[in-house]
């Protein structure tokens, strides 16, 4: 037989954007729990509100299955003396199970045998394990979490009530002296409490108390009465997903509603009107057919339609506070020139032990004009930009909206004439902003990206401001992993580890004696980055290590080889063609311990065939693959095979150690195959 179980922790209003994520883990926490005693049920759902995480679990099983476990004892040259007769051990074995030797039977294990049992379990009723649900509420871990009352125990809000409903069975505990119970809450101000007596009625009762709790109904519920008010006024509305799953983690019971603003208003910018709309207020802007912003918003309310028209009024009113202040900024803005609000970064901190803003724009001016050389291409665009790209950080704009910085500063430098592709390299200059995040789209913007982060990343260093552990506050690794997703995208394949130690000279002045450990700092937190780059496409770690043993930091280079790597993993060849590459190699390092003198194999010394087959075949590649490989593999086993190196004959001797080298050069210019696992 089976039972539905209900599970419901009410609480202090949770902030939205814990929300979800703290329903998911108490239903994976349930999952883990019920999975762990082995109960079987058909399906387990979570649920919930600002105020509920719910659990429902539909046709729980009454009771364990019984279960039947096997004991391995001593061998049986313990458990039986000579005249076989069961010992002490073997006595107490099956004692301390509650079994007799009667049980026992032998079973071998690499030509040993030893003392076998089984041990029948009898399971337990579901209902007397359940309050151990308790623990599984009070596991549960959060960003924030408070104490209240006099308690010590920490979670996300205080808990008000409980319901651990197995069919109609409460399940007995309490946390903190609040006991499970039948009675849940509906809606603050529309709702009643109300009694739940089990997982059937739970959805229902609270749908008459004014709570819809199936998180995924809610949203349904706000997208269709979004979608009804824009059909309704002949408008589009772009639901914003992430505004959306914010909003039906902030009310119980939603109304959807519009409201409007003057006219006036829309000679703001489209970002701004958006981002206030948005981020600060909660609402979904209204767009016409045409794709213009219309002076209208959409909200939901945590309630019913009740007093509608005066909820939108008062949401129009705060509305039209923020849009005044930003049209005030607008105006304002519009009176200053670039050139004067670029003067007054030279008192604006980038960080009080690494200067001005001003003095971050000349160093990545430089950066700039030193990758223009490096990449061969045309940086014009982007040097403009590096003059002023940061100006918009004193606009009045920016300062109440900060994150417009960048987008302002486009729509600026535009109004002042500004070359197109310098003002979208301004706005550009920020992005990624996280590490799927969009990339520049200009080739002045990834150049100017690419340089203002490889500032961030030497000027903190060079501070000795190194991310630790979960610790860092300037957002380097973010920084780090922009660096990466640039130069991979673009197919910029310049070594960092060069580069760095060009700008620590030619830009940030470090002497040679301080450079070698900032060298070392940067590359291995680069080298971090790089293999968290290719764990999140799932690339073997030994695959990754491989990769990364080469001489030249080259991040398109090192993710194009290890992808390539791991897509041959399964073919046949694998093994053999990774061997015969990893011998070659290990007699390369082995040959560090003789001296002789590295020079050009001499084909005229050459004892064999196979000698000069696999001399002509290393100088006939051009590029290094895992193709090149392949078609290594037949001439280093032939060469193996007929050859030995270490011969008495130090002239043979070292001839073949030099084409040795040669081909192990050549191998580690593409990865290191020594690193992987055959």
């Amino acid at each position: 037989m089976a039972k539905d179980l209900l599970l419901e922790v009410g609480l202090e209003e949770v902030p939205a954007k814990y929300v979800s994520a703290s329903i998911e883990q108490l239903t994976q926490r349930v999952q883990t729990f019920l999975d762990d005693l082995k109960l079987e049920y058909v399906s387990i759902e979570g649920m919930g509100t600002p105020r509920r995480f719910a659990v429902i679990v539909k046709g729980l099983q009454e009771q364990q299955a019984d279960s039947v476990i096997v004991h391995k004892g001593p061998a049986k040259k313990i458990a039986c003396d000579e005249a076989g007769n069961w010992t002490k051990a073997a006595v107490g074995f099956v004692s301390g199970k509650g079994l007799s030797v009667d049980d026992i039977y032998f079973e071998d294990i690499k030509g040993v045998e030893y003392v076998h049992v089984k041990q029948h379990i009898s399971g337990e009723a579901t209902e007397q394990l359940l309050p151990g649900l308790k623990d599984v509420i009070m596991s549960m871990t959060f960003p924030i979490a408070m104490t209240w009352g006099k308690h010590t125990f920490r979670y996300i809000r205080p808990i008000h009530w409980l319901i651990a409903q197995f069919g109609n069975t409460t399940i007995p505990f309490d946390i903190l002296g609040v006991h499970t119970g039948t009675t849940t809450r509906g809606h603050r101000f529309l709702g009643h409490d109300t009694v739940v007596l089990s997982a059937d009625e739970y959805e229902s009762a609270l749908a008459k108390e004014f709570v819809i709790v199936n998180l995924n109904a809610r949203k349904a519920m706000i997208r269709e009465q979004i979608q009804q008010l824009a059909a309704q006024n002949h408008w589009v509305v772009d639901i914003d997903e992430d505004l959306l799953e914010e909003v039906t983690n902030i009310v119980e019971y939603p109304t959807a509603f519009y409201g409007t603003f003057d006219e006036k208003y829309l000679a703001v910018p489209d970002e701004v009107l958006i981002t206030t709309m948005k981020e600060h207020q909660r609402y979904f802007y209204v767009k016409s057919a045409q794709g213009q912003l219309l002076p209208f918003f959409i909200s939901v309310r945590n309630g019913n339609e009740q007093h509608l028209q005066n909820v939108a009024k008062g949401n129009e009113k705060v509305l039209v506070a923020r849009l005044e202040d930003a049209l005030f900024f607008t105006n304002e803005d519009a009176k200053i020139k670039v050139e004067t609000a670029v003067k007054k970064l030279d008192n604006v901190n980038f960080h009080v032990k690494i200067g001005s803003i001003a003095q971050k724009m000349a160093n990545v001016g430089q950066i700039v004009s030193i990758l223009g050389e490096a990449l061969e291409v045309d940086v014009t665009a982007a040097q403009e930009a590096a003059k002023i790209y940061k100006f918009d950080l004193v606009t009045n704009m920016v300062g109440e909206f900060p994150e417009l910085q960048g987008i302002m500063g486009e729509k600026y430098a535009l109004a002042q004439g500004y070359p197109a592709g310098v003002a979208q390299a301004i706005r550009e200059h920020y992005l990624p902003l996280s590490a799927e995040g969009a990339l520049p789209e200009s080739l002045a913007g990834s150049v100017l990206s690419l340089a203002d982060k490889i500032d961030s990343l030497i000027s903190f260093f060079k501070i000795g401001m190194v991310p630790t552990g979960s610790n860092d506050p300037y957002a380097l690794r973010r920084s780090a992993i922009g660096i990466v997703r640039l130069l991979e995208t673009n197919d910029w394949a310049i070594d960092l580890d060069e580069l760095f130690s060009l700008l620590l000279n030619d830009v940030y002045g470090v002497d040679y004696d301080n450079q070698q450990s900032l060298l070392e700092q940067l590359h291995l937190f680069m080298v971090a980055r790089v293999q968290q780059r290719l764990q999140v496409d799932h690339v073997r770690h030994d695959i990754i290590q491989s990769a990364l043993e080469i001489d030249v930091f080259s991040v398109p280079f090192i993710i194009e080889n290890a992808h390539e790597l791991q897509n041959h993993t399964n073919d046949e060849t694998f093994k053999e063609t990774i061997e015969a590459m990893t011998r070659v190699v290990n007699l390369f390092d082995k040959s560090f311990e003789i001296e002789f003198e590295l020079k050009p194999f001499d084909v005229s010394l050459a004892q064999t065939k196979s000698e000069v087959a696999l001399h002509e075949a290393v100088e006939a590649i051009e590029d290094v693959t895992y193709e090149t490989y392949v078609q290594l593999t037949p001439y280093i086993t032939a060469f193996f095979e007929d050859n030995m190196v270490f011969v008495d004959d130090e002239t043979i001797r070292n001839n073949r150690l030099c084409l040795i080298s040669d081909a192990a050069q050549l191998i580690l210019y593409y990865a290191d195959p020594t690193k992987i696992v055959k």
